[in-house]
């Protein structure tokens, strides 16, 4: 039991920290509890009944790590894709209003004068 509250308490800290560093950091919370799950099997102090349980809450435990990746995942998609978006609308507002170019829009800098 003390494993749940010692990955709950470094999830929380990570949340500051960038998605990369946050998903490899429960990476590492689930190798260490596969790890644990192993040790378990091998394991001669415990009963069949009590390893049953055991190795029931280290498996919900990866199971909620794993469903913490992908919800950071998502979100992360999310932005790229909500930036990807205003990108999009910046490009088509700019190539809607028309640059001056100083040949068929002239600047005030570079204009044309044709007297005649």
């Amino acid at each position: 039991m003390s494993t749940i509250s010692s990955v709950s308490s470094s999830v929380s800290s990570s949340s500051s920290t960038g998605n990369t560093s946050q998903i490899a950091s429960l990476n590492k919370q689930i190798q260490s509890l596969t790890t644990e799950l192993k040790d378990l099997s091998s394991d001669d102090t415990l009963t069949d009944e009590q390893k049953s349980t055991q190795e029931q809450m280290i498996q919900s435990q990866i199971q909620m790590i794993e469903a913490q990746i992908t919800q950071i995942e998502q979100q992360a998609t999310q932005k790229a894709q909500q930036q990807q978006e205003q990108q999009q609308k910046q490009d088509t507002s700019s190539s809607t209003s028309t640059k001056a170019d100083g040949i068929n829009r002239p600047t005030d800098t570079n204009q044309i004068n044709v007297y005649v």
